[in-house]
């Protein structure tokens, strides 16, 4: 105790609420604040830690070894309360125990596994985008981009990969949304579906069984892994529910979010027209500069030396990844100095946005390849992208999201 109050003295400490609305509508000031305030700041509103700076977030992702993600990855701390939910055997194992499950969807979701895919998504997103600009006699189509676009694609390609039924996908996104609001504290946001959080569970597990699933799809490919030995029967499953959320939630807010980075910064369009190429430079740019996933929490695992202090064994730690992946301290050079800016000349490749170690996102390669193929539908059809109103932010304790992005395409 005496130790711990010691670090308490070393340690800067906010009473700032990084779940507050107001802070998860606009956490840059927050994080701006944390980074400044040291390596690592108390949160005494939580008696939890943060690390707001890149350095830190990006060694303490790679060592699992001292800060865990076993005990919770969100709020609720696994070592002194019990989940509502069963653990991920992804997000919330650490080796040896994560080992085999992720090595199995490594394989199932690798870039030469999906290549076969490459033809039919461009076709669907060809789809999607035609018939939105269908008779534009204007030469202009307004939409919401959030459901006509950064929904509508996801929802429509990869639930079919996964090989789940089509009755019931409604489910969805609202399960998404309570899983990551559930990792937050309690309050409006976590209260959102918790009347309904027993029913989506049990309708997303019920899908997930072998009988359920078509005989072609990823969630097939899972059950063949579980009948070859190569992982726990009772873990396919499981995998087969973190497979919907792999390239779903967190895919959505990412094509949301370089929709708008392309909206905001019109040259950034014009410079990807120009150079196609560089598309999965854009959307890696655009998951760095808006962090759909912006916190992760982790534990100590033993007293941690975090510079003049210790992080005390047990405490949580709260890993802004948002705040990491804007960090002036790695992300402002000579030739881009200012890291709040979007811009597809920077090299991206280090952001966070997708974790990093042996939790690096494992559907990362699927929300590439998604947004990849939105893109290159849009670039030979669409001039110019315009912001029509103001966005509305759909507010989650875990992810940063849009609710409503209307934009205009000024087609070319």
């Amino acid at each position: 105790m005496s130790s711990a109050l010691t670090d308490l003295a070393v340690l800067p400490t906010s009473d700032a609420d990084p779940f507050s609305l107001e802070n998860l509508t606009d956490p840059l000031p927050l994080h701006a604040a944390l980074r400044d305030a040291g390596p690592v700041v108390h949160l005494s509103r939580y008696d939890a830690y943060a690390m707001a700076r890149y350095d830190e977030v990006h060694d303490s992702l790679r060592n699992w070894q001292d800060f865990e993600s076993s005990s919770g990855v969100g709020l609720p701390n696994f070592r002194h309360e019990k989940p509502w939910w069963t653990p991920s055997v992804l997000l919330e194992a650490d080796p040896p125990r994560h080992d085999a499950p992720y090595r199995v969807l490594k394989d199932i979701l690798s870039p030469r596994a999906l290549r076969r895919l490459r033809e039919r998504w461009a076709a669907d997103a060809d789809g999607i985008v035609n018939a939105l600009v269908a008779g534009a006699g204007s030469g202009t189509v307004d939409l919401d981009a959030v459901p006509d676009l950064a929904e509508a694609f996801p929802l429509r390609v990869f639930p079919d990969e996964v090989g789940i039924p089509s009755e019931g996908r409604e489910n969805l996104l609202p399960y998404g949304d309570h899983q990551f609001n559930a990792l937050g504290p309690p309050g409006e946001l976590k209260d959102r579906h918790a009347a309904r959080a027993q029913e989506l569970l049990a309708w997303v597990m019920a899908q997930t069984s072998r009988d359920v699933l078509s005989a072609d799809g990823f969630g097939a490919q899972v059950w063949a892994a579980a009948d070859r030995g190569e992982i726990l029967p009772e873990h396919a499953p499981m995998l087969v529910r973190a497979l919907l959320s792999a390239g779903l939630d967190t895919t959505i807010s990412g094509i949301a979010a370089v929709l708008n980075a392309f909206a905001l910064h019109p040259d950034q369009w014009q410079r990807l027209r120009a150079e196609p190429e560089l598309i999965r430079v854009a959307f890696d740019e655009a998951v760095r500069w808006e962090s759909p996933v912006q916190t992760f929490f982790r534990v100590a695992t033993r007293d941690v030396s975090a510079g003049a202090a210790v992080v005390p064994e047990g405490h949580k730690i709260l890993m802004f990844l948002g705040s990491a992946n804007r960090d002036p301290r790695r992300w402002s050079t000579p030739e881009h100095p200012d890291p709040d800016a979007f811009d597809l000349t920077r090299d991206p490749s280090g952001h966070v946005g997708f974790g990093m170690g042996v939790h690096h996102c494992v559907g990362q390669h699927v929300a590439r390849l998604e947004a990849q193929s939105l893109l290159t539908a849009l670039l030979p059809r669409v001039e110019r992208i315009e912001l029509t109103g103001e966005p509305r932010r759909h507010l989650n304790n875990t992810l940063r999201m849009w609710e409503s992005l209307p934009l205009r395409l000024h087609l070319a």
